[in-house]
């Protein structure tokens, strides 16, 4: 970062970009509390400085700032990100947050709405529904904001109709590293709206999105299913059960299916956006019987179906405050199907590991559908071909994660990655994992040697960067 001199001379540049009452310094009062406000403790990082930037304008001279300095900047949105990137990642880095950047307007003409990436997913949600009863898809996490989300995928229970997050948005505006601010789509800076669609922390900052919309569906079934089974065996048999439905190649794409294996039971639940009749015909019930009485919720409120009960497991489990934690995922293709040898394996390791916490679970989430429909290289986003995503969560809410629970993370994935390598080449950037090797590579697949050019000419000095991003290859 250079001498005393250039740091102070970096601290007034910030302060004559966004004004002193909108940077907090490291030497600030409660500075990690109020200002950086970690998501995973178990990534401490010390960012040079938070801005609170209220305009594009203030953005580009942040960034100017941060070029000038030789600081290295990202983006905060909701700041859920696992590996506590929207921070930088690793200390010394300028955070600007976009806490002011919460516009939102419709298009009533052709339903096109125009939101900022620090409006949340609750909000907009109502908004969207209140501005013509409109809707698009997102994950079910309320208080995540959209700068993030809509930026590296955006799954959620309407994306096998819809598509990701990131296939609503039509136009984006984004400061670059040179600090200049342009407006990218399909028809102007494709480049840059490519890269953005799945890679945005390593090339810009979206200051707006335009987004299509699609009419809010009136009818939803919303189903949860709890399984208390005894055998690594019974255990095992409801996954295969479960793998084999979702497979089918003409399953609709109005269900939407999670299944939450936790510590001692495991979880079904989802949502049909259809009638019950419908719903009835996919006899659910039969095929994975239990003991215990479940739910079945037939919902015609839009904002009921999204807010009623599909909770996210990982808020359910550590709250949305700050916690330890660390994440893994992988990701399965219709050629590409766990062998039933290995969810018995899975399961057997289970029963016979130490997890060293309570406070665990695995993920099976189906996606497909339209989200596949997008050819691989249309955006950054990489994973066309994944029909269900595995996610393995371990948290600790006391204390940083122990060596234990770090290998039996590692355990899980090693015995599906051993027995279908090619699920381990897919990781969802929304669940890094900041321990992977190669990382870029698994995030972003065969669109990660474009991302790599386009890198080198527009930010060659990496200065939006952070430690699993696209790199500057000289």
């Amino acid at each position: 970062m250079g001498n005393t001199t250039s740091i102070a001379a970096g601290r007034d540049c910030l302060v004559s970009a966004v004004g002193g009452a909108h940077v907090a310094f490291q030497d600030a009062l409660l500075y990690q509390t109020t200002a950086v406000e970690p998501y995973n403790l178990n990534i401490p990082v010390t960012p040079a400085a938070v801005t609170y930037p209220q305009s594009a304008d203030e953005i580009a001279a942040v960034v100017k700032c941060a070029s000038d300095y030789d600081y290295k900047v990202q983006a905060r949105s909701g700041g859920h990100s696992f590996g506590n990137y929207g921070l930088g990642g690793q200390n010394g880095a300028i955070v600007i947050d976009m806490k002011h950047f919460s516009q939102f307007s419709m298009d009533e003409s052709t339903f096109v709405a125009t939101i900022g990436p620090g409006t949340t997913l609750g909000n907009l949600d109502t908004e969207l529904y209140h501005a013509g009863n409109r809707a698009m898809a997102h994950g079910i996490c309320p208080t995540i904001r959209t700068g993030g989300h809509l930026t590296m995928g955006g799954l959620g229970p309407t994306a096998r109709q819809w598509g990701l997050a990131l296939d609503h948005v039509e136009e984006v505006e984004v400061v670059l590293a040179n600090s200049s601010i342009v407006r990218a789509s399909d028809t102007q800076n494709q480049d840059v709206f490519f890269a953005i669609k799945g890679a945005a922390a390593s090339f810009g900052i979206v200051t707006e999105f335009k987004v299509r919309t699609q009419e809010a569906p009136g009818l939803g079934v919303q189903y949860s299913f709890t399984f208390n089974l005894g055998t690594p065996a019974e255990k095992a048999k409801l996954v295969k059960d479960w793998q084999a439905f979702i497979a089918q190649e003409n399953l609709s794409w109005k269900f939407y299916s999670n299944m939450v294996v936790l510590d001692g039971q495991i979880i079904l639940e989802g949502i049909f956006f259809g009638s019950k009749e419908e719903y009835d015909g996919l006899d659910l019930e039969k095929k994975f019987p239990t003991s215990e009485p479940g739910t079945v919720l037939v919902l015609t409120d839009w904002l009921g179906m999204i807010g009623h009960g599909l909770e996210d497991t990982i808020l359910r489990l550590v709250g949305d405050s700050p916690t330890w934690f660390y994440a893994k995922s992988l990701g399965f293709t219709p050629s590409t199907l766990i062998p039933g040898s290995a969810i018995d394996d899975f399961f057997d390791y289970i029963h016979r590991s130490n997890a060293g916490t309570l406070a665990w679970f695995v993920t099976l989430s189906l996606e497909g559908g339209a989200i596949n429909a997008v050819p691989e290289d249309a955006t950054a986003y990489g994973h066309r071909d994944v029909l269900f995503w595995v996610q393995i969560f371990v948290a600790n809410p006391l204390g940083p994660i122990s060596e234990t629970t770090y290998d039996f993370a590692g355990g899980l994935y090693d015995v599906l990655a051993e027995a279908v390598p090619e699920s381990a080449g897919h990781a969802y950037l929304g669940c890094p994992d900041p321990n992977m090797a190669d990382a870029q590579r698994a995030y972003w697949r065969s669109n990660l040697p474009r991302l790599e050019e386009l890198k080198r000419g527009l930010d060659p000095m990496d200065t939006f960067h952070n430690p699993q991003g696209v790199q500057v290859i000289s």
